[in-house]
């Protein structure tokens, strides 16, 4: 069944905002390492389940196959489902901002 859109688990997110520039599977762990600042760290089993499942749902494809190493790029699909989880993600940000007040957490 093709994504439907609504959350996102993290590792999806990532692994999509990665795909902004195709790559394969080591260098995507690498990328999300980076681009999360060292918060997210993907193993390879996480890393593929997650690009099977992204595959299924037409949110990327493989662009070339080297002998092992496939390179996977986003789809039209996936930069719009990637946009809708960036819109979701902020629209919770201003609620909460709304709610608290931007006076942050007392102890």
């Amino acid at each position: 069944m093709p994504y439907q859109g609504g959350p996102m688990t993290e590792a999806m997110f990532y692994v999509l905002l990665a795909l902004i520039n195709p790559s394969h599977g080591y260098r995507l762990m690498e990328a999300i390492e980076e681009v999360s600042g060292g918060r997210v760290l993907m193993g390879p089993g996480t890393l593929y389940g997650v690009l099977a499942r992204l595959e299924k749902d037409k949110l990327i494809s493989m662009v070339k196959e080297d002998n092992r190493r496939k390179t996977y790029q986003l789809t039209l699909d996936g930069r719009h489902a990637l946009q809708a989880e960036h819109e979701r993600i902020a629209m919770m940000h201003r609620d909460f901002m709304a709610v608290e007040g931007g006076r942050g957490w007392a102890p």
